[in-house]
């Protein structure tokens, strides 16, 4: 409510990864660069680089700081929430990785495999990439999840749109796909290094599987 109706222009609700955490692109609003952000336990607000925070101890609280953004007619609670700081610290660091990684297969996509950007979806609040050629069959997300309710934990996850995939390769619960859990990359060297494997190692695969290999 505070962050995703923010964008401009109306009716975008994609965010990104924003340091510490996630929030808006930026974008320009009263002749000004601006951008709403999540960081740990405060609601951030920059206006031509220049920050300004409120606590989310509760949302009308935090919504001062927006107001002038905020949808007409829009109401806040102002029942206190439980923002748990260090779990939100987290939560940002887990959104940094994924941003790195889903940044790297963008660059090395093609112009066939029709990539989009890393977005932020609020519904789900996983970060995500499309990546491969639909037609071909081999289009799938790319994506880092907080967890849902089959997973307690976040994971990375490829989930093909039409491709019959098989193996060991395709290991996701609760869904057709694969899955890297957040104990594997918690206990990685290199996280980054082993999630960018994991998801080139499905991309390759789903290209194997459209040339009959």
């Amino acid at each position: 409510m505070l962050v995703a109706p923010e964008r401009k222009p109306a009716n975008e609700i994609a965010l990104a990864a924003t340091p510490g955490g996630f929030g808006t692109p930026e974008f320009e609003f009263a002749g000004a660069r601006q951008r709403v952000r999540v960081e740990a336990a405060e609601l951030v607000r920059e206006v031509d680089c220049q920050e300004r925070r409120a606590s989310l101890q509760a949302l009308a609280e935090a919504g001062d700081l927006i107001a002038d953004l905020l949808p007409a007619g829009a109401e806040l609670r102002d029942e206190p929430l439980e923002v748990a700081a260090a779990a939100s610290a987290v939560l940002g660091q887990w959104y940094a990785l994924g941003d790195a990684v889903l940044s790297q297969l963008v660059a090395a996509a093609g112009p066939a495999d029709e990539v989009t950007p890393p977005r932020l979806w609020p519904e789900h609040f996983d970060i995500a990439i499309e990546l491969g050629s639909e037609a071909a069959g081999v289009r799938a997300n790319y994506g880092f999840s907080p967890g849902d309710d089959d997973h307690p934990e976040p994971y990375a996850y490829v989930g093909p749109w039409s491709a019959e995939v098989s193996g060991e390769l395709w290991n996701a619960g609760g869904f057709k796909g694969a899955e890297l859990t957040y104990a594997d990359l918690l206990a990685a060297a290199d996280p980054e290094a082993l999630a960018l494997a994991f998801f080139e190692a499905r991309r390759d695969a789903l290209a194997a599987w459209a040339a009959g290999d």
